[in-house]
């Protein structure tokens, strides 16, 4: 019952428009990473995955929350 109140609101024009929100923000999350991947002067994945490197970890980490929270701010 709870269930067709909800499907019996929904607009179809406001999936379209979450699935092309959240298709843009795919793409700088990827755009973000490949950047920051370049920049770098050494492997990132080497250096998370291979030395074990927790401090960078954490970095990259801070940074996808962060470019979450201005992608966030941006899309409202």
């Amino acid at each position: 019952m709870a269930l067709q109140i909800v499907f019996k609101h929904l607009n179809p024009g406001d999936l379209i428009e979450t699935v092309v929100y959240t298709l843009i923000g795919l793409i700088i999350f990827g755009l973000a990473i490949w950047v920051m991947d370049k920049v770098t002067p050494f492997s990132i994945r080497k250096e998370i995955e291979e030395d074990q490197n927790t401090a960078l970890g954490i970095i990259m980490g801070a940074v996808i929350i962060g470019i979450a929270l201005i992608l966030a701010a941006i899309m409202r």
